[in-house]
């Protein structure tokens, strides 16, 4: 009877594992992006994002001088006029991950004249 026990387990972990194996794979992190590549988050880097595919969940990695440059995520508006609202959440780290949400993701330096400079980033994730 004991070996009747443990085939019955052998085929229920079978029967486990190709249940499991058959469920959608998802995966909880989103690609990794270097915001300007080697060049990172500076001024002129609006193009960055031409033939690139972002999906929400994505991250974004903004790697500057934290004594010369921030990252300020901002709405349309903050974006044309290169000024964040006082709501605005302000990254100061010099290596800062943000996570893209679904729809346009706004970006830009809030130091004065930085994002008039180039220093800003629209991102559309799917």
């Amino acid at each position: 009877m004991a070996h009747q026990g443990r085939c019955s387990a052998a085929i229920l972990s079978t029967i486990l594992l190709l249940f499991l194996h058959s469920l959608p794979s998802v995966s909880a992190r989103g690609a990794v992006y270097t915001v300007g590549d080697d060049s990172g988050w500076t001024f002129s880097v609006e193009d960055w994002t031409k033939g690139k595919k972002f999906k929400a969940g994505d991250i974004l990695t903004f790697n500057y001088y934290p004594s010369f440059h921030n990252v300020a995520v901002v709405d349309v508006k903050g974006y044309k006029g290169c000024s964040p609202s006082s709501k605005a959440k302000i990254y100061t780290s010099g290596k800062d991950r943000i996570k893209l949400s679904k729809g346009r993701n706004y970006f830009i330096c809030s130091i004065p004249g930085h994002c008039d400079e180039g220093m800003k980033l629209a991102v559309y994730a799917h």
